[in-house]
């Protein structure tokens, strides 16, 4: 049984509504204000809301605010009832994220139909996050424990071979004996912080505030930032040579550590997937809202199913090619440009070439007017 909430301050409205759905067989709660609706929302976590938009204490836009703002009451599909419905009302509540819109009066069989609507996607949704979290699972029970233990192994043996046989060694073995633990280790540190910050951006995705203090942040010099990290990458591939920059500056509505840790994943990426010696282009052109940065390859390419698979610790084609790394760049940098506003796309040939292009916003400053 369905349970939908009902924030209605007429109070015939609110009682019609609650005998409609109660016949319909559905666990009916209501409030006759926005505040105590905000209240009950948090309380009773329904399936669905039902919420005029003009009412004391707290209007229909504010309650939507409030409960989209919370991880639990984020995604309960919300219907505003509503006597007035022009354009700018329902670009406001679409913007706040409500999912429908019924301009009262409205009929039996509108409302039913409405309600429907928006239970079965939300099912949908539900058991498509089942789907991912199983995928997820099974994907990390896959990857994690190879990832972990590799370096972890490297660190271990060399340690052993060294503090077993010191006085076999010269210098110069020694040397690259120590220089191989530093590999294994620098490995280690990086897959753990990515694993940390991958959760951290999911974290902050859910909170609109942080949110927005992640948006209010700007780095001037966008040129400089992606030279510094693509190169310091490709260097720790030897693939330096490879690079070749195509750059135009501007203001980017994203703090510099956040840029560079996007750049440093691309080239990354880009280093793993494709053979020393070819090209890894690094091009950023300067649009009317965003800047537009696009890092391509000569690697062996994706197919459209597995881009359409990215996601956290998914790795394509494991066994037939020896790769490091968890599967997180990718989903990284997805997090990371989306939560700043901006978009992304892959493009890619079979055993040809991968382009990843972003578009991230431009600075306030910078936009025109």
């Amino acid at each position: 049984m369905a349970k939908v909430l009902v924030i209605e301050d007429e109070e015939t409205i609110r009682e019609n509504l609650v005998e409609l759905l109660e016949i319909e067989d559905f666990d009916v709660i209501s409030a006759e204000n926005g505040k105590l609706g905000v209240e009950q929302a948090h309380k009773h976590l329904p399936d669905l809301i039902l919420c005029d938009v003009m009412m004391p204490e707290l209007d229909g836009y504010g309650v939507l605010k409030e409960l989209r703002s919370h991880m639990e009451t984020a995604t309960i599909p919300f219907i505003f009832l509503t006597a007035k419905a022009d354009r700018d009302d329902l670009r406001e509540g679409m913007n706040l994220g409500a999912d429908d819109y019924l301009t009262k009066p409205c009929s039996m069989e509108e409302l039913l139909t409405a309600i429907a609507i928006r239970l079965e996607k939300q099912s949908l949704i539900k058991q498509q996050s089942e789907i991912q979290i199983r995928e997820l699972r099974e994907n990390i029970t896959h990857s994690l424990p190879h990832e972990l233990r590799t370096p972890l192994n490297g660190i271990i043996s060399n340690t052993e071979l060294l503090l077993s046989n010191l006085d076999l060694f010269e210098p110069d073995e020694i040397k690259e004996i120590l220089q191989d633990i530093r590999i294994s280790g620098r490995r280690l540190y990086r897959l753990i912080i990515n694993f940390l910050l991958y959760a951290d951006l999911e974290i902050i995705g859910l909170n609109v505030e942080k949110v927005r203090s992640l948006r209010s942040i700007q780095v001037k010099d966008s040129q400089s930032v992606i030279i510094k990290a693509a190169t310091q990458q490709a260097q720790e591939h030897q693939r330096e040579t490879d690079l070749e920059f195509d750059l135009e500056n501007a203001t980017v509505q994203m703090a510099a550590n956040q840029l560079e840790k996007v750049v440093v994943e691309l080239i990354d990426n880009a280093c793993k997937f494709s053979e020393p010696g070819t090209p890894i282009q690094v091009i950023s052109q300067v649009g009317e809202e965003f800047l537009l940065l696009k890092i391509s390859d000569r690697g062996r390419g994706m197919t459209p199913e597995q881009i359409s698979k990215i996601g956290a610790h998914v790795q394509f084609q494991r066994k037939l090619y020896e790769q490091q790394g968890s599967g997180l760049g990718l989903s990284i940098i997805k997090c990371i440009v989306e939560l700043h506003g901006g978009q992304w796309r892959i493009e890619s040939e079979s055993n040809q070439q991968t382009t990843i292009s972003l578009n991230l916003p431009l600075g306030l400053d910078v936009l025109p007017g």
